[in-house]
């Protein structure tokens, strides 16, 4: 048997052995094994949805830029987005230093509006006392949950050891970010170990492969988001995924799609969907659609994680540059096509 057949066939057996529906998974039944029960932060924000990553804004110098912080959070508001997490791979976390850590938390606790925070809490060197700090700063800004990437090259009791450092610290939901060699078992213990796990962002593996047995071994309870920019979010909201975490540009038409999932508007849902995909295959789309929407400034340049041993930090690089007719696609894109999607 082929591998694609055999992945499908392995996802159908799931959902109905599990006695789940897609028509129940679509309607949010709260009886749908693979959909699970949605936590619910301190503050009584649902923690599902689109949760994209934020960007760190920075001026031309490379500075770091708290009123785009700002503006960025202010249009997930507009735009009904559930959720944003910062800082985390797509923000350059390793670039940033603590003073800059903490001014980008204070500036988007700075923000009211329904749009859940969860502050990304991993250290340089997944220092715990640091991470620690960071969690209860979390705290201390009424954040609503916090996310950590799981330590690299750390077994299974340091890996326990280090969330429930994180929990004792902040008493916050808390979503873990897997990638690597992380395992659905050990996923599995880690959420056992420490309760207030509620998510896990998957990337170790193919989520799509891994949800089926991270669902049914955790009873639904804990939550399947992804990452990926969100390319294969409809085929994860088939399996019972409650969440993805894609970049911030066009997450209001992705928690369109989610919503019209959710309420059984499937078709629709697809169609919302088919329009995310179509614009993300434009050259440099994701790259300059916050600026074509007027949150960041023409000339704002995004942080980025130090390049590996050899190559520079700083701002983010592109192999080919983007040029003036790639904006005008890009503008045109969203005004011919888009517009009545764009909530925010």
């Amino acid at each position: 048997m082929k591998k694609g057949t055999e992945m499908t066939k392995n996802r159908r057996t799931f959902l109905a052995g599990a006695g789940v529906s897609l028509a129940a998974l679509a309607a949010g039944s709260s009886t749908a094994f693979a959909a699970g029960t949605i936590a619910k932060s301190p503050n009584g924000r649902s923690l599902a949805g689109v949760f994209p990553i934020g960007w760190t804004p920075c001026k031309p110098d490379n500075k770091f830029d708290a009123d785009a912080m700002v503006r960025q959070q202010q249009f997930l508001n507009r735009g009904k987005v559930a959720g944003m997490a910062w800082p985390q791979n797509a923000s350059g976390w390793q670039s940033l230093s603590a003073a800059e850590w903490n001014a980008g938390a204070e500036a988007l606790a700075s923000v009211k509006g329904d749009t859940a925070l969860v502050l990304g809490v991993q250290t340089e060197g997944f220092n715990v006392a640091n991470s620690q700090a960071y969690a209860k700063k979390a705290k201390s800004l009424n954040a609503d949950g916090i996310i950590s990437l799981v330590p690299p090259n750390a077994n299974d009791a340091d890996r326990i050891a280090y969330f429930k450092a994180l929990a004792d610290a902040s008493n916050l939901p808390i979503m873990v970010q897997a990638v690597g060699d992380v395992s659905v078992d050990q996923l599995v213990a880690l959420a056992a170990a420490i309760p207030s796990i509620v998510a896990v962002k998957d990337e170790a593996g193919d989520p799509l492969e891994r949800a089926p047995d991270l669902l049914k071994k955790t009873n639904g309870k804990l939550e399947d988001f992804s990452g990926g920019g969100g390319y294969t979010f409809f085929a994860e909201l088939e399996l019972g995924f409650l969440g993805t975490c894609p970049y911030t540009g066009l997450a209001d038409v992705l928690q369109a799609s989610f919503n019209a999932y959710r309420a059984g508007k499937k078709r629709e849902a697809y169609d919302i969907f088919g329009r995310f995909l179509a614009f993300n295959s434009l050259p440099h789309a994701n790259d300059y659609v916050m600026k074509a929407r007027g949150v960041f400034p023409e000339d704002a340049i995004m942080r980025s994680n130090p390049a590996p041993a050899g190559g520079g930090g700083g701002a983010r690089r592109r192999v080919s540059p983007i040029t003036d007719a790639h904006k005008a696609e890009i503008r045109l894109a969203l005004d011919s096509y888009l517009k009545p999607f764009l909530v925010a």
